[in-house]
């Protein structure tokens, strides 16, 4: 098994909001690109002063269903979180493997 984790510092002031929209737009239309079988949010409970941190994990068995996802939806669905919550947070990708 695969996972695709992408880790999220929210600023405090935007981590309620950003949640929820995650919780109720983006992952959904994450897991709709057919891309991934399922999603896992877990925060990051490490002390960070800046803000919030998120690991946002998404699971999938086929190597080539990333490369489907990064040549045909990264783009777009990033683009709609940095449109929302521009200058609020920072992000990083990580690609895993289950061993």
């Amino acid at each position: 098994m695969y996972i695709y984790n992408v880790t999220v510092s929210i600023d405090k002031d935007a981590e309620i909001e950003w949640l929820n929209w995650m919780k109720s737009e983006h992952i959904p239309e994450v897991i709709a690109t057919g891309c991934f079988a399922h999603n896992k949010i877990l925060k990051v409970i490490t002390e960070v002063d800046t803000g919030a941190t998120y690991s946002l994990q998404y699971f999938y068995e086929n190597e080539n269903d990333i490369v489907v996802y990064r040549e045909n939806f990264a783009a777009t669905l990033q683009q709609k979180h940095t449109d929302k919550f521009k200058d609020k947070y920072v992000a990083f990708r990580t690609i895993l493997l289950e061993i």
